[in-house]
C-alpha cells in the first residue's frame, strides 16, 4: 500500500533537491530497505506538510449526486480512477455490477428487508470498514443516497463514493468510487468496492452480477 501511494503522488528523491514532485515513481527496493523505523515517521511527517501544501485531497466535484437528466449517478472521466454502476457494461475499466439487498435466490424470498433497513446495513458496514487503509467519512445522507469521503492514511488523498437507491419497488444499489486525482488509482476503487460488497454479502446482499 505504501509503495501504491508513493507511486499516486509522484512524490521522489534527487540528489539536487531533497523532495521534488515527479511522475510516478518510487524508492528503489535496495534503499527502502534500508530505511529505520525512526526516519519513516519523520518521512511520514515531511509527506503530511508536503500533502498540505500541495493540496493533495482535491476539491468537491460539483457533480456529485444523482443527476437530473439521466436519473443515475456520474459516469466516470476517462481517467482510469473510477469506476460506477451507470456505466455502460462493455466498459471493462469503468463499470461495475449494481447490488441487490434483496435477492430473489436469497433473502428476498424468505425475509426481505426494507430500504431502511438495507440503508442501515450499508451504513454500519461502510463505518466498520477501511478497505486499503481509507478512512470513511459519511459527509452526506439522505433517505436515498449517501456520500462518503474516503481517505488514504499518509498523503491525504480524497476518493468520493456515493451510493443511490433508486426509487420504486426493486431493492436495486447503485454506486460511484472516484479519486479526486490521478489517472490511476491502482485499482484501489475496485478493491473498496469489493471489499464492502464482501461484508454486505454476510448481511444477505448479492451482486447483480460478478466482476
Amino acid at each position: 500500500m505504501a509503495s501504491s501511494i508513493f507511486m499516486r503522488a509522484g512524490f521522489c528523491h534527487s540528489p539536487s533537491s531533497p523532495r521534488v514532485y515527479c511522475e510516478h515513481q518510487k524508492l528503489p527496493e535496495s534503499q527502502t530497505t534500508r530505511i529505520g523505523r525512526r526516519e519513516v515517521i519523520l518521512r511520514s511527517s515531511e509527506m503530511a506538510v508536503f500533502a498540505s501544501i500541495f493540496n493533495f485531497s482535491g476539491t468537491k466535484p460539483n457533480y456529485l449526486g444523482v443527476q437530473k437528466n439521466s436519473e443515475s449517478l456520474a459516469l466516470c472521466p476517462a481517467t482510469k480512477n473510477c469506476i460506477s454502476t451507470a456505466e455502460d457494461s462493455t466498459d471493462l475499466t469503468h463499470y461495475a455490477p449494481p447490488w441487490n439487498y434483496n435477492p430473489e435466490k436469497g433473502r428476498g424470498k424468505t425475509k426481505p428487508v426494507s430500504r431502511e433497513e438495507a440503508m442501515n446495513e450499508l451504513v454500519e458496514v461502510i463505518k466498520s470498514k477501511r478497505p486499503e487503509k481509507f478512512t470513511p467519512d459519511i459527509v452526506e445522507k439522505t433517505d436515498n443516497y449517501i456520500h462518503v469521503e474516503y481517505k488514504s492514511p499518509i498523503l491525504g488523498f480524497v476518493d468520493d463514493v456515493e451510493f443511490w437507491f433508486p426509487p420504486g419497488k426493486k431493492s436495486i444499489v447503485e454506486y460511484r468510487s472516484a479519486s479526486r486525482k490521478g489517472n490511476f488509482d491502482f485499482e484501489i476503487n475496485r478493491k473498496r468496492i469489493k471489499a464492502l460488497r464482501l461484508e454486505l454479502e454476510k448481511k444477505g446482499w448479492a451482486s447483480e452480477s460478478s466482476f
